[in-house]
């Protein structure tokens, strides 16, 4: 019996909830930590970027309309999908980070905790932050969140799954849509965590992924006037200073870089750093002795 062809897989951008190349047709070599060939990813251009910006907008509608009990759902969904190809990123993450098997699936383990986690966060977030406000006056005051729009998430450059999942996880689970660009030198996890989402319940464009040069997507998604907020976990200190001057522009909220240990249990700070505040006031009607009359 010969020996059979091993099928190489090939690597897509996630746009939009297709799986497009990248329109300039370009791709650059992805290699293990000893600097053996793994595969072929897309390199995203300028263009790529304006297309996910477009496809992020047009699902920002349902999706930040949809119940926050129906996101947790959502997100809930991803996770069990990630546990059926447990072993399947359990190779990358190995692969990608230089890690032993048994490592790469403690870090695979903890990120679908992860997911899970902010999964649980959806429908809770908005008591932990809104809520009733006392006022000196006959008035209901009432705050609470909503998503901030369309944000672009620079994943971290070494954490290239759990940190993925870390920064982009508290972005949708929201409400916002995100155009995610992965790790430069370890794209693979997060070109396949695509494949994940298109199989689950999460509407095409709330999350697009593209690969290749940090910088050069980076750039025009910072410019662009159709991206309400930005992430730069993913960018060194000179481009992340590049990027918050071409980001005020627009008065884009800005997620500066910060060390971040992604193997302790976060906080909300990433599910409130892209939230805005609506506070409405409404009158209870006249006090007098007798009480309220409304």
């Amino acid at each position: 019996m010969s020996d059979r062809l091993t099928v190489f897989k090939t690597y897509k951008l996630y746009v939009g909830g297709k799986f497009p190349r990248s329109e300039s047709g370009r791709v650059y070599e992805v290699t293990d930590s000893k600097g053996k060939w793994l595969a072929n990813a897309p390199l995203s251009s300028r263009k790529d970027a304006r297309d996910a910006v477009v496809a992020a907008r047009k699902a920002f509608g349902g999706w930040s309309g949809a119940t926050a009990y129906n996101r947790g759902q959502v997100l809930y969904r991803v996770a069990e999908m990630l546990e059926g190809r447990r072993d399947q990123f359990t190779r990358e993450v190995a692969d990608a980070e230089g890690l032993s098997k048994s490592k790469a699936a403690a870090v695979v383990d903890a990120t679908i905790d992860r997911w899970v986690w902010y999964a649980g966060w959806t429908d809770k977030i908005a008591q932990v932050v809104g809520g009733g406000n006392p006022v000196a006056g006959p008035f209901f005051n009432l705050s609470s969140p909503e998503p901030t729009g369309v944000v672009a998430v620079l994943a971290p450059q070494e954490s290239s799954f759990l940190g993925l999942v870390s920064v982009l996880a508290p972005v949708i689970a929201t409400g916002n849509t995100a155009i995610v660009v992965a790790s430069e030198n370890a794209p693979l996890p997060a070109l396949s965590l695509a494949e994940v989402l298109a199989t689950s319940d999460v509407p095409g464009g709330v999350v697009n992924v593209l690969s290749g040069r940090t910088a050069e997507i980076a750039t025009p998604l910072a410019s662009h006037q159709d991206v309400n907020a930005i992430d730069l976990a993913g960018a060194d200190e000179a481009l992340a200073k590049e990027l918050e001057i071409a980001a005020a522009d627009n008065l884009k909220r800005v997620l500066r870089p910060q060390p971040v240990d992604y193997a302790e249990t976060p906080g909300i700070d990433r599910l409130t750093a892209f939230l805005e505040t609506k506070t409405v006031w409404h009158p209870t009607g006249s006090l007098g002795a007798s009480g309220s009359s409304y």
